[in-house]
Protein backbone atom coordinates (compact mmCIF):
# COMPACT_ATOMS: atom_id res chain seq x y z
CA UNK A 1 0.00 0.00 0.00
CA UNK A 2 1.83 3.27 -0.79
CA UNK A 3 1.85 5.92 1.59
CA UNK A 4 -1.42 7.79 2.13
CA UNK A 5 -3.46 5.57 0.05
CA UNK A 6 -6.49 3.82 2.41
CA UNK A 7 -6.66 0.08 0.84
CA UNK A 8 -4.23 -1.79 -1.15
CA UNK A 9 -6.86 -2.42 -4.04
CA UNK A 10 -8.14 0.73 -4.40
CA UNK A 11 -8.94 1.99 -8.02
CA UNK A 12 -8.26 5.15 -9.22
CA UNK A 13 -10.26 7.51 -10.22
CA UNK A 14 -10.56 11.53 -10.98
CA UNK A 15 -12.43 14.10 -12.90
CA UNK A 16 -11.65 13.10 -16.38
CA UNK A 17 -12.71 9.60 -15.83
CA UNK A 18 -16.04 10.68 -14.60
CA UNK A 19 -16.53 13.06 -17.35
CA UNK A 20 -15.90 10.37 -19.84
CA UNK A 21 -18.14 7.55 -17.67
CA UNK A 22 -21.00 10.38 -18.09
CA UNK A 23 -20.56 11.31 -21.41
CA UNK A 24 -20.57 7.90 -22.30
CA UNK A 25 -23.30 6.53 -20.52
CA UNK A 26 -25.60 9.46 -19.65
CA UNK A 27 -25.38 12.01 -22.57
CA UNK A 28 -28.24 14.36 -21.52
CA UNK A 29 -25.26 15.12 -18.51
CA UNK A 30 -22.41 15.84 -20.43
CA UNK A 31 -20.62 19.10 -20.00
CA UNK A 32 -22.26 19.78 -16.27
CA UNK A 33 -19.38 20.94 -14.27
CA UNK A 34 -17.76 18.05 -12.06
CA UNK A 35 -16.20 18.34 -9.19
CA UNK A 36 -14.64 16.19 -6.70
CA UNK A 37 -15.99 16.41 -3.08
CA UNK A 38 -13.72 16.41 0.02
CA UNK A 39 -14.91 13.10 1.76
CA UNK A 40 -14.00 11.05 4.57
CA UNK A 41 -15.48 8.12 3.35
CA UNK A 42 -13.74 5.10 3.02
CA UNK A 43 -15.09 2.67 -0.06
CA UNK A 44 -16.62 5.74 -2.40
CA UNK A 45 -15.54 8.93 -4.05
CA UNK A 46 -18.09 11.26 -4.61
CA UNK A 47 -18.13 13.95 -7.00
CA UNK A 48 -20.50 17.34 -8.16
CA UNK A 49 -22.44 16.35 -11.28
CA UNK A 50 -23.66 20.40 -11.72
CA UNK A 51 -25.87 21.75 -9.18
CA UNK A 52 -28.14 19.05 -8.57
CA UNK A 53 -26.22 16.01 -8.70
CA UNK A 54 -23.66 13.80 -7.41
CA UNK A 55 -21.72 10.42 -8.92
CA UNK A 56 -20.60 7.82 -6.90
CA UNK A 57 -18.27 5.31 -7.59
CA UNK A 58 -16.94 2.73 -5.75
CA UNK A 59 -13.29 2.88 -5.00
CA UNK A 60 -12.72 -0.89 -4.34
CA UNK A 61 -14.25 -4.01 -5.51
CA UNK A 62 -16.22 -4.52 -2.06
CA UNK A 63 -17.98 -1.19 -2.69
CA UNK A 64 -19.56 -2.55 -6.18
CA UNK A 65 -21.88 -4.85 -4.18
CA UNK A 66 -23.51 -1.68 -2.26
CA UNK A 67 -24.39 0.09 -5.60
CA UNK A 68 -27.27 -2.73 -6.40
CA UNK A 69 -28.36 -2.81 -2.68
CA UNK A 70 -28.86 0.84 -2.67
CA UNK A 71 -30.89 0.43 -5.57
CA UNK A 72 -33.12 -1.94 -5.17
CA UNK A 73 -34.07 -0.91 -1.68
CA UNK A 74 -33.77 2.80 -1.58
CA UNK A 75 -36.71 3.42 -3.15
CA UNK A 76 -38.58 1.24 -1.32
CA UNK A 77 -37.40 2.95 1.88
CA UNK A 78 -37.70 6.69 1.12
CA UNK A 79 -41.44 6.83 1.35
CA UNK A 80 -41.02 5.17 4.91
CA UNK A 81 -38.51 7.34 6.38
CA UNK A 82 -38.83 10.90 7.87
CA UNK A 83 -35.44 11.86 6.57
CA UNK A 84 -34.44 12.42 3.15
CA UNK A 85 -32.61 9.80 1.77
CA UNK A 86 -30.48 9.23 -1.69
CA UNK A 87 -32.33 9.15 -4.83
CA UNK A 88 -31.21 7.12 -7.61
CA UNK A 89 -30.75 8.70 -11.01
CA UNK A 90 -28.85 6.64 -13.14
CA UNK A 91 -26.56 3.38 -12.69
CA UNK A 92 -23.55 3.23 -14.80
CA UNK A 93 -22.14 0.09 -15.31
CA UNK A 94 -17.84 -0.38 -16.35
CA UNK A 95 -16.27 1.83 -18.88
CA UNK A 96 -13.35 3.57 -19.69
CA UNK A 97 -11.43 1.26 -17.67
CA UNK A 98 -13.13 1.76 -14.87
CA UNK A 99 -13.73 -1.95 -13.26
CA UNK A 100 -17.45 -1.68 -11.48
CA UNK A 101 -21.57 -0.84 -11.60
CA UNK A 102 -21.42 3.12 -10.45
CA UNK A 103 -24.23 5.57 -9.83
CA UNK A 104 -25.75 9.02 -9.89
CA UNK A 105 -27.81 10.59 -7.21
CA UNK A 106 -29.87 13.43 -6.48
CA UNK A 107 -27.74 16.23 -4.12
CA UNK A 108 -28.87 16.60 -0.55
CA UNK A 109 -28.12 19.87 0.88
CA UNK A 110 -26.38 20.01 4.49
CA UNK A 111 -23.40 19.80 6.33
CA UNK A 112 -22.20 16.69 8.67
CA UNK A 113 -22.40 17.27 12.34
CA UNK A 114 -19.14 17.36 13.99
CA UNK A 115 -18.86 15.67 17.16
CA UNK A 116 -18.62 18.47 20.23
CA UNK A 117 -19.48 21.27 17.74
CA UNK A 118 -23.03 20.22 17.43
CA UNK A 119 -25.71 23.24 18.48
CA UNK A 120 -28.57 21.68 19.60
CA UNK A 121 -27.60 17.85 20.58
CA UNK A 122 -30.54 17.06 22.29
CA UNK A 123 -32.59 17.99 19.24
CA UNK A 124 -30.36 16.12 17.25
CA UNK A 125 -30.44 12.87 19.22
CA UNK A 126 -34.41 13.08 19.01
CA UNK A 127 -34.17 13.31 15.30
CA UNK A 128 -31.86 10.35 15.31
CA UNK A 129 -34.02 8.10 17.60
CA UNK A 130 -36.73 8.83 14.65
CA UNK A 131 -34.96 7.71 11.87
CA UNK A 132 -33.96 5.04 13.91
CA UNK A 133 -37.25 4.16 15.31
CA UNK A 134 -38.55 4.05 11.57
CA UNK A 135 -35.62 1.98 10.10
CA UNK A 136 -36.70 -0.15 12.74
CA UNK A 137 -40.48 -0.23 11.89
CA UNK A 138 -40.07 -1.03 8.45
CA UNK A 139 -41.36 -4.84 7.35
CA UNK A 140 -40.32 -5.62 4.15
CA UNK A 141 -40.12 -8.79 2.81
CA UNK A 142 -36.53 -10.14 1.69
CA UNK A 143 -34.36 -8.21 3.71
CA UNK A 144 -30.55 -8.98 3.32
CA UNK A 145 -28.18 -9.21 6.53
CA UNK A 146 -27.22 -6.13 7.42
CA UNK A 147 -23.10 -5.48 7.64
CA UNK A 148 -22.06 -6.24 11.18
CA UNK A 149 -25.69 -7.21 11.87
CA UNK A 150 -24.84 -10.27 13.30
CA UNK A 151 -23.79 -12.24 16.83
CA UNK A 152 -20.94 -9.53 18.53
CA UNK A 153 -18.90 -12.48 19.37
CA UNK A 154 -18.03 -12.55 15.23
CA UNK A 155 -16.14 -9.40 15.74
CA UNK A 156 -13.99 -10.51 18.45
CA UNK A 157 -11.62 -11.66 16.64
CA UNK A 158 -10.86 -8.61 14.41
CA UNK A 159 -11.11 -6.49 17.96
CA UNK A 160 -8.46 -8.05 19.72
CA UNK A 161 -6.48 -7.86 17.27
CA UNK A 162 -6.45 -4.06 16.85
CA UNK A 163 -6.24 -3.38 20.27
CA UNK A 164 -2.85 -5.69 19.98
CA UNK A 165 -1.82 -3.07 17.27
CA UNK A 166 -2.86 -0.74 18.74
CA UNK A 167 -0.45 -1.40 21.78
CA UNK A 168 2.26 -0.94 19.40
CA UNK A 169 1.43 2.57 18.74
CA UNK A 170 1.75 3.85 22.09
CA UNK A 171 1.48 7.92 20.77
CA UNK A 172 -2.25 7.07 20.39
CA UNK A 173 -2.54 6.77 23.97
CA UNK A 174 -5.21 3.93 23.85
CA UNK A 175 -5.53 2.01 27.26
CA UNK A 176 -5.69 -1.08 25.96
CA UNK A 177 -6.45 -3.14 29.18
CA UNK A 178 -9.64 -0.68 29.60
CA UNK A 179 -10.80 -1.28 26.16
CA UNK A 180 -10.42 -4.71 26.45
CA UNK A 181 -12.12 -5.25 29.76
CA UNK A 182 -14.94 -2.96 27.87
CA UNK A 183 -14.82 -5.00 24.75
CA UNK A 184 -15.55 -8.17 26.82
CA UNK A 185 -18.09 -6.49 28.90
CA UNK A 186 -19.68 -6.08 26.28
CA UNK A 187 -19.22 -10.24 24.71
CA UNK A 188 -21.09 -10.88 28.02
CA UNK A 189 -23.74 -9.12 27.45
CA UNK A 190 -27.17 -11.44 26.15
CA UNK A 191 -27.47 -11.72 22.51
CA UNK A 192 -30.33 -10.19 20.89
CA UNK A 193 -33.42 -12.81 20.58
CA UNK A 194 -35.93 -10.84 19.22
CA UNK A 195 -36.77 -11.21 15.28
CA UNK A 196 -33.80 -9.08 12.98
CA UNK A 197 -34.90 -5.41 12.63
CA UNK A 198 -34.00 -2.84 9.28
CA UNK A 199 -30.60 -0.94 10.23
CA UNK A 200 -29.06 1.41 8.68
CA UNK A 201 -25.74 -0.34 9.90
CA UNK A 202 -23.52 2.92 9.17
CA UNK A 203 -24.60 5.36 11.45
CA UNK A 204 -21.17 7.67 11.42
CA UNK A 205 -21.45 11.47 11.61
CA UNK A 206 -20.29 11.60 7.86
CA UNK A 207 -23.42 9.83 6.55
CA UNK A 208 -25.62 12.14 8.00
CA UNK A 209 -26.90 15.52 7.29
CA UNK A 210 -27.80 18.82 9.14
CA UNK A 211 -29.14 21.80 9.11
CA UNK A 212 -29.41 24.39 11.63
CA UNK A 213 -28.27 21.06 14.15
CA UNK A 214 -31.31 19.20 13.05
CA UNK A 215 -30.89 15.87 10.75
CA UNK A 216 -32.41 16.44 7.42
CA UNK A 217 -30.96 13.47 5.08
CA UNK A 218 -28.95 10.47 6.15
CA UNK A 219 -27.09 8.95 3.11
CA UNK A 220 -24.94 5.98 2.23
CA UNK A 221 -27.04 3.11 2.95
CA UNK A 222 -24.20 0.23 1.36
CA UNK A 223 -24.41 -1.81 5.00
CA UNK A 224 -28.45 -1.60 5.20
CA UNK A 225 -30.37 -4.29 6.05
CA UNK A 226 -31.82 -6.55 9.29
CA UNK A 227 -30.19 -7.94 12.42
CA UNK A 228 -29.89 -7.15 15.83
CA UNK A 229 -30.88 -3.34 16.76
CA UNK A 230 -27.78 -2.80 18.74
CA UNK A 231 -26.04 -1.78 15.42
CA UNK A 232 -28.14 1.50 14.96
CA UNK A 233 -26.93 3.00 18.29
CA UNK A 234 -23.61 4.16 16.84
CA UNK A 235 -24.38 7.99 17.14
CA UNK A 236 -24.71 7.41 20.94
CA UNK A 237 -20.74 7.47 20.95
CA UNK A 238 -19.43 8.52 17.86
CA UNK A 239 -21.52 11.39 17.97
CA UNK A 240 -23.59 12.73 20.97
CA UNK A 241 -22.55 14.09 24.30
CA UNK A 242 -23.64 12.90 27.42
CA UNK A 243 -27.17 14.25 28.05
CA UNK A 244 -27.81 13.85 24.42
CA UNK A 245 -26.71 10.54 24.65
CA UNK A 246 -29.47 9.71 27.42
CA UNK A 247 -32.09 11.37 25.42
CA UNK A 248 -31.43 9.42 22.49
CA UNK A 249 -31.37 5.78 24.50
CA UNK A 250 -34.68 7.17 26.18
CA UNK A 251 -36.56 8.12 22.95
CA UNK A 252 -35.62 4.61 21.85
CA UNK A 253 -36.28 2.46 24.69
CA UNK A 254 -33.28 0.83 24.39
CA UNK A 255 -32.53 -2.19 27.35
CA UNK A 256 -29.50 -2.70 28.92
CA UNK A 257 -28.02 -5.60 27.40
CA UNK A 258 -28.38 -4.12 23.75
CA UNK A 259 -27.02 -0.62 25.08
CA UNK A 260 -23.88 -2.18 26.37
CA UNK A 261 -24.02 -4.61 23.01
CA UNK A 262 -23.97 -1.21 20.68
CA UNK A 263 -21.48 0.39 22.98
CA UNK A 264 -19.02 -2.52 22.35
CA UNK A 265 -20.01 -2.28 18.46
CA UNK A 266 -19.52 1.11 18.38
CA UNK A 267 -16.03 0.63 20.59
CA UNK A 268 -15.11 -2.33 18.40
CA UNK A 269 -15.43 0.03 14.92
CA UNK A 270 -13.29 2.63 16.52
CA UNK A 271 -10.65 0.43 17.47
CA UNK A 272 -10.10 -1.42 14.00
CA UNK A 273 -10.47 1.47 12.52
CA UNK A 274 -7.75 3.31 14.38
CA UNK A 275 -5.04 1.27 13.59
CA UNK A 276 -6.11 1.03 9.80
CA UNK A 277 -6.53 4.60 8.86
CA UNK A 278 -4.39 6.72 11.31
CA UNK A 279 -2.41 7.96 8.01
CA UNK A 280 -4.35 7.49 5.42
CA UNK A 281 -8.07 9.11 6.42
CA UNK A 282 -7.83 12.14 9.33
CA UNK A 283 -11.54 11.83 9.49
CA UNK A 284 -11.96 8.63 10.09
CA UNK A 285 -9.06 8.45 13.06
CA UNK A 286 -9.87 11.63 14.77
CA UNK A 287 -13.98 9.75 14.93
CA UNK A 288 -12.49 6.56 16.04
CA UNK A 289 -10.39 8.38 18.69
CA UNK A 290 -13.33 10.53 19.89
CA UNK A 291 -15.07 7.23 20.23
CA UNK A 292 -12.70 5.22 22.46
CA UNK A 293 -12.14 8.20 24.54
CA UNK A 294 -16.05 8.12 24.88
CA UNK A 295 -16.91 4.61 25.44
CA UNK A 296 -13.95 4.11 28.02
CA UNK A 297 -15.22 7.66 30.16
CA UNK A 298 -18.71 6.23 29.66
CA UNK A 299 -17.43 2.37 31.86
Amino acid sequence: MSAGQMHPDMHPVDDDLVRRLIAGQFPQWAGLAVERLPSGGTVNAMYRLGDDMVVRLPLVKGGADDVSRECTWLPRLAPRLPTSVPEVLGVGWAAEGYPWPWSVYRWLAGEHPEAGALSAPALLAEDLAAFVAAMRSVTLPGAPQAHRGGPIALLDEETRSAIEALRGVPQEGVDCDAATAMWEDALRAPDWDGPPVWLHADLMPGNVLVDGGRLTSVIDFGCLGVGDPACDLFPAWNLLPAGAREVFRAALGVDDATWIRGRGRALSQALIALPYYRRTNPVMAHNARYVIRTVLDEG
